[in-house]
């Protein structure tokens, strides 16, 4: 992840996965927590022991750069966390997910209470197992832990209410557009499109507003000719030779073969945050103040899409989010198709493998059972060459002519407020700076890694100025691909990998294994993949000082 803003429709990205760190550079969380120890037990136990303590702390630390050493497989303690994580997830048996249902749910209730306490190799085994089946069964898939609705009625804008494990509780609502760009446009189009999607998301990250994240995701699908159909049954002449409607059909069936389409979802978090409970109190109270305020947001929001030349603008309702939702886990359903569909059921029967999240699902025009094989990847900045891009950098994943299988395409964006975004980069200019001085004179070569960071950050820095009306984001991008099989599934990866490489200047995707049912949440139009940055202290300050509006004020 790295800062970047919305200005013009050239912008550098890439290089940089975080802020500068006491050692300088942007060291993992995990090298600067081990070096830190490693310094301080050195400078503890030196005075004490001598030349041991020294040797000893000398020994950890290049230890710690060993294991913590980037690879295009990631470092040795990314890889025994993901181990670790997929043998305590086998162990308790949440590699499976079976959506909750009461009179299942009482069946294995007292199937447990049978099976406990039974003696011998086989009691146990029993007990375990039915354990395992309670523990499979769920209300929510992983993917869309801790999600609930605040309002799910039908012709209604569907507000989704989390509270994922760990993390802050926030509303989203999702919008369907159709895009900003339609076959060949202009330069000046192009750019106009890129100022206005930049105009929406610096007007929410101003202080003063609720939004926190925007989430952008595209699924990239087969054609679908239903609509086609349907109009030609409608309005089809009696009297049409039949040779003209199998000519027309054989139209329908060479335009859909092999043809990819698009289908755009604007996702907006609001954090339940003290600053939302004020605004809400003045709009009604509990629940009531939640869903007025929350009207007034929808509404704001699509006024700016559309002002941002997004093109149709709908808002989804809750019905129709969990239709996209079950549709992503299962292909199978057609996107838009809502007669089954129930807010409170939005998983699929699945399990996972270390690499995989596979779905049992049915078709539902045939009633066939079918089954699918996801795999999602993250795209972080650290892996992104840093170069000029325009908006169209990402076109070769949405419609590479060589990647012919159903993928989801998702970026998540944390809206940062200038002032501490210019603090931010300030600062990271200033111990970038100092680095390349302290190399100099020691008379070492730079490898230029910091000269790329310092140039980044000085770039930052002059977007950043006052009166820009510019504003900080932090940013991460996920894609997950869809097929039918394990084997498919080997050669989607390959091929995705090879794509993201010669046609983005990704060097490396970061392959959710080990988690991938919670991963293939980070591409549903939820929310989910992005944890926020810590603000500063001094915005913590600023905004303790802010305190709550009067209760006077109309605002």
């Amino acid at each position: 992840m790295t800062d970047t803003h919305t200005r013009a429709v050239v912008r550098y990205l890439g290089g940089e996965s975080g802020h500068r760190s006491f050692f300088g550079g942007t060291h993992s969380r995990a090298r600067v927590l081990f070096l830190a120890g490693s310094l301080i037990f050195g400078m503890v136990f030196t005075p004490l022991i001598g030349w041991p303590a020294l040797a000893l702390a000398a020994t950890s630390c290049a230890f710690t750069f060993l294991v913590t050493a980037k690879t295009h497989r990631g470092s040795i303690v990314d890889r025994r966390r993901k181990r670790s994580r997929w043998k305590k997830r086998t162990h308790s048996g949440t590699t499976t997910f079976v959506p909750y249902e009461v009179g299942a749910w009482d069946q294995l209730q007292q199937a447990l209470n049978d099976v406990q306490g039974g003696q011998g190799r086989a009691g146990r085994r029993a007990a375990d197992q039915a354990r395992r089946a309670i523990v499979a069964m769920r209300a929510n898939p992983d993917g869309a832990d801790g999600l609930g609705w605040l309002q799910y009625g039908r012709g209604e804008p569907g507000i989704a209410w989390h509270a994922p494990v760990g993390e802050q509780s926030y509303l989203s609502v999702t919008f369907a557009v159709s895009g900003q760009l339609r076959g060949i446009e202009s330069s000046t189009v192009m750019a106009q499109a890129a100022h206005g999607w930049g105009a929406f998301l610096a007007s929410r990250a101003v202080p003063s507003a609720l939004v926190q994240d925007v989430q952008v995701t595209t699924r990239i699908l087969p054609a679908d000719t239903a609509l086609q159909e349907f109009w030609v049954l409608n309005n089809l002449d009696p009297t049409t030779p039949p040779a003209a409607v199998a000519s027309y059909e054989e139209v329908l069936r060479l335009t859909g073969a092999d043809a990819m389409v698009q289908r755009h979802f604007v996702t907006v978090k609001w954090p339940l945050t003290a600053a939302f409970y004020d605004a809400a109190t003045k709009y009604g109270e509990d629940r009531d103040g939640w869903r007025g305020l929350m009207l007034q947001e929808i509404a704001s929001t699509q006024r700016g899409l559309v002002e941002s030349r997004m093109g149709h603008v709908e808002v989804l309702t809750a019905r129709q989010m969990t239709a996209v939702i079950r549709h992503q886990q299962n292909p199978s359903r057609p996107i838009d198709f809502v007669a089954d569909v129930h807010p409170a059921r939005l998983g699929e029967a699945s399990h996972d493998e270390f690499s995989a999240h596979v779905v049992d699902g049915v078709d539902p025009i045939s009633g066939a059972t079918v089954e699918w094989w996801h795999r999602t990847a993250a795209i972080r900045a650290e892996s992104l060459a840093t170069a000029a891009r325009t908006q169209l950098w990402v076109l070769e994943l949405l419609i590479g002519r060589d990647l012919q299988f159903i993928r989801s395409v998702s970026f998540h964006l944390h809206l940062v407020p200038a002032a501490e975004a210019k603090a931010t980069a300030r600062q990271d200019l200033v111990r970038d700076t100092a680095e390349a001085l302290s190399r100099q004179q020691a008379g070492q070569l730079d490898t230029g890694d910091t000269d790329v960071h310092m140039t980044a950050a000085r770039r930052r820095g002059q977007d950043l100025v006052s009166g820009s009306q510019h504003h900080g984001a932090v940013w991460i991008g996920y894609v997950t691909i869809s097929v039918r099989s394990r084997d498919e599934l080997a050669r989607a990866s390959r091929q995705l990998e090879e794509t993201c490489s010669t046609g983005l200047g990704i060097e490396t995707l970061d392959w959710m294994d080990s988690y991938q049912s919670a991963a293939s949440g980070t591409t549903w139009p939820i929310g989910r993949g992005l944890v926020a940055t810590t603000p500063s202290f001094s915005a913590r300050v600023y905004n303790r000082l802010a305190g709550k509006s009067e209760k006077e004020a109309l605002s």
